[in-house]
């Protein structure tokens, strides 16, 4: 009944979240549905406008067609006026002297002039007005559509934070069950003890109850050192679900009150200008040949003068409130009986916040120049692009109005504008395009300031508390208990194998390592210290201390246990990657290289994920196990983003060359590309190319690790805080079996994952 009461309480808080996600996607549908509509509305209004140009040009033609058939008509008739007398035919030289005649010749010539008219003004509408109609058609559908999958770029990147932020969830919920079960096993551990006390007080203490009190206090230590342990990771979880959720509202909100206004006006960028622009030349065609029109042309003049882009934004906005309106604030939800609401600065965590507040400021400081000076590059431009499209329509309108009659505007179709006008729309869509991509950069960036910038006022909050309770705290203490741990006895052995520039499979099967120290004290270090580093991986470090880092381990010893600080960060990077870069045989075979690059090249991306974990499983279980286990480590790394500026596609640089090598005699510089493609995305979708721990038994990367502790080492150094789960422990998966058992296991394990996918078909994945 209690697991059916708590299932029922997760499910809520779960629930609501998921009903506030669905409701977003629903409102990002909507936003698409609504800039797609507003495109296709445009341009339909620009299609008729043209059809109607095209319309109205065929009419006036016909009507020019009809003037000249009546003037010749009655010229013809007028030349027989009064017969062919020479008094007659003087009087029609002399046009003063029969006013009737010239008045008659007047209306004729004003008649044949209004043909003339109505022929050039035919051609102006036919001609170039449809013609400019229709390419702004095509410059409304192309705006449209980039800015169409921008702004899907923008939710996908949106969706993403927001599915981060429940993992950051699932995670502390994970390691605060495991904190709460530590602690009612030793206030268990403390009542037994208690009870022990109390007997051997009312009765003599002999040599057997004594031993009994010693091994409970020893009892006790140990679980209180894991209790402490366990709420630590707790608490740096929480942390991590702390800040999640502040960048998580901070780019929603950021999105809704600024990018989608900004991708509204992307779409309207040089509509309203060149739709006026048109209109304006249609005006002024119109009053030179129909002066009775002039009081509708005025009022629609009055109208051009009247479009509004910020008020059909507004519009827009109002009419689709509901999909455009800011989603509520995802809310904190601890987990069940956790009180704590606050990111906490525990004396342990002081030296890993400190340092990351102080990178996000300085983070932060950069970003902000950065984005200010793609702001005024994206100002710039934007005045630029609105120039050359007010240029292409503002020299026929300053045709129209210049030039007495609508005959002088036939030259603007003759071959020199023609070529003019091509290059002319060959500079806007260049200018364009410039235009979209630093409205990326600037959205992306705006974005990114808004995570640092709530990131970096909820640590400020924190270190403030934290610097109000360290003066209750005693300093001596900590720094006793911190020096005692970084010296605990590492012990060192020597293997059989070579580690650098060796066979992994093998040296893992002579060490007994499922994941070789190397790699797992590396990885405990970047991610104790460094997950916030910028640069790391890309950045050397320096040649020295990596080669002393790495004869240490050559030796068999942990040098990352005391000894460095974070001002070695990328020798230890370095040390990592140059550990993969020297294997031989590589991690990936050679073999599957040919294989590997052809999915990439020719599959969907769903298909091209089951084939990459098909081939790789094709690989010993060992050197799965620990491809498995850097993968997740990256991935996690790749999370932190903001901070070390060390996206997925950063890293896949920096590890496809070390972890696939282009095999000689192919060319590197043109495989390169589909390599950290191949890369990327295995450390974006680790979990769905590599086989989950029930079919692959081994270590597994924790994301929230803890400093070694004494408690953790064993015979052979133990687990030393590695933040891994081991086989070597009692309670891992397969403890029960022999090292030839386990192995054999992996491999079953990794028959029934192959067995399985190829039954359920591609795209489909185990629970």
């Amino acid at each position: 009944m209690a697991t059916h009461g708590k299932l029922r309480r997760e499910r809520g808080p779960q629930a609501d979240h998921e009903a506030q996600v669905k409701e977003m996607r629903w409102q990002l549908g909507e936003q698409l549905r609504c800039l797609e509509l507003q495109g296709e509305l445009r341009r339909e209004l620009l299609q008729e406008l043209a059809e109607f140009m095209r319309r109205r040009a065929e009419v006036e033609l016909e009507y020019s067609r009809g003037l000249d058939k009546l003037v010749e008509r009655f010229s013809g008739r007028a030349g027989r006026l009064g017969g062919g007398s020479r008094e007659h035919q003087s009087f029609r030289k002399e046009p003063s002297l029969l006013s009737p005649l010239h008045c008659w010749a007047v209306l004729l010539q004003q008649t044949r002039q209004q043909s003339r008219e109505s022929a050039a003004l035919s051609d102006v509408l036919g001609g170039p007005l449809a013609q400019r109609l229709s390419h702004i058609a095509e410059d409304v559908g192309r705006i449209v559509k980039k800015s169409k999958d921008l702004e899907q770029q923008l939710q996908e990147e949106l969706l993403e934070v927001v599915s981060e932020l429940q993992t950051a969830k699932k995670t502390y919920q994970v390691y605060h069950m495991e904190s709460v079960n530590a602690e009612a096993k030793l206030r268990e551990a403390e009542r037994q003890e208690e009870k022990r006390a109390c007997r051997s007080a009312g009765t003599e203490a002999g040599p057997l109850r004594k031993g009994s009190l010693k091994k409970g206090g020893r009892l006790v230590e140990k679980r209180h050192a894991k209790f402490l342990e366990h709420k630590l990771k707790c608490t740096k979880a929480r942390n991590e679900y702390l800040l999640s959720l502040a960048s998580v509202n901070a780019a929603v909100n950021n999105y809704y009150v600024h990018d989608v206004l900004d991708l509204m006006d992307c779409c309207d960028t040089g509509f309203h200008l060149a739709l006026g622009q048109v209109l304006r030349s249609y005006t002024a065609a119109e009053s030179r040949t129909q002066a009775s029109q002039l009081q509708g042309l005025g009022s629609l003049e009055e109208v051009v003068e009247a479009l509004d882009p910020p008020g059909d934004k507004a519009k827009v906005l109002e009419v689709h409130a509901a999909a455009f309106c800011p989603p509520l604030r995802f809310d904190y939800q601890p987990h069940e009986g956790d009180e704590v609401a606050e990111i906490r600065v525990e004396m342990e965590l002081r030296d890993e916040i400190l340092p990351r507040a102080y990178n996000i400021r300085s983070r932060l400081d950069r970003q902000t120049i950065e984005t200010e000076e793609v702001n005024k590059t994206l100002k710039a431009t934007l005045q630029a692009l609105l120039e050359v499209v007010a240029s292409e329509d503002g020299d026929m309108l300053e045709s129209f109005q210049a030039s007495p009659s609508t005959e002088s505007l036939k030259s603007t179709s003759s071959d020199p504008g023609v070529r003019q006008a091509s290059r002319r729309r060959g500079q806007q869509q260049e200018t364009e395009t410039f235009y979209v991509t630093k409205l990326q950069e600037y959205l992306s960036g705006r974005s990114i300031l808004a995570k640092l910038q709530a990131k970096h006022e909820k640590l400020q909050e924190a270190i403030q508390r934290g610097d109000k309770e360290e003066r209750e705290v005693s300093w001596t203490q900590y720094t006793q208990r911190k020096l005692q741990k970084s010296r605990l006895p590492r012990p060192s052995s020597q293997y059989n194998q070579k580690l650098f520039g060796g066979d992994m499979e093998k040296f893992i099967q002579s060490s007994g390592q499922s994941v070789p120290l190397v790699v797992e004290s590396c990885i405990r270090f970047i991610n104790l210290n460094g997950l916030q580093h910028e640069g790391i991986f890309r950045v050397s470090g320096a040649q020295p201390r990596v080669s002393e880092i790495r004869d240490a381990f050559e030796r068999g010893e942990d040098p990352l246990v005391e000894g460095c600080t974070a001002h070695d960060l990328d020798s230890v990077a370095g040390v990592l990657k140059l550990y993969f870069r020297s294997l031989q045989p590589p991690i990936f075979p050679p073999e599957l290289f040919r294989e590997l690059l052809a999915s990439v090249e020719t599959e969907a991306a769903a298909e091209w994920v089951e084939h990459v974990s098909r081939l790789l499983a094709r690989l010993p279980p060992p050197v799965l196990v620990v491809l498995r286990y850097l993968f997740a480590f990256l991935n996690h790394l790749a999370q932190y983003s903001d901070e070390n500026m060390m996206d997925a596609y950063n890293l896949a640089v920096c590890f496809g060359p070390t972890l696939l090598p282009v095999p000689a005699g192919q060319d590197p510089v043109a495989l390169q590309g589909r390599v950290n493609q191949l890369v990327q995305t295995v450390i974006v979708q680790p979990s769905r190319v590599f086989p989950p721990l029930a079919l692959l038994p081994g270590p597994v990367y924790e994301k929230c690790m803890a400093p070694p502790s004494a408690s953790c080492l064993g015979p052979r150094g133990g687990c030393g805080g590695r933040g891994l789960l081991c086989l070597h422990g009692p309670h891992g998966p397969g403890a029960d079996l022999p090292a030839g058992g386990r192995a054999a296991a992996a491999r079953a394990g990794l028959r029934r994952l192959v067995a399985g996918r190829a039954r359920r078909g591609p795209g489909t994945h185990p629970p």
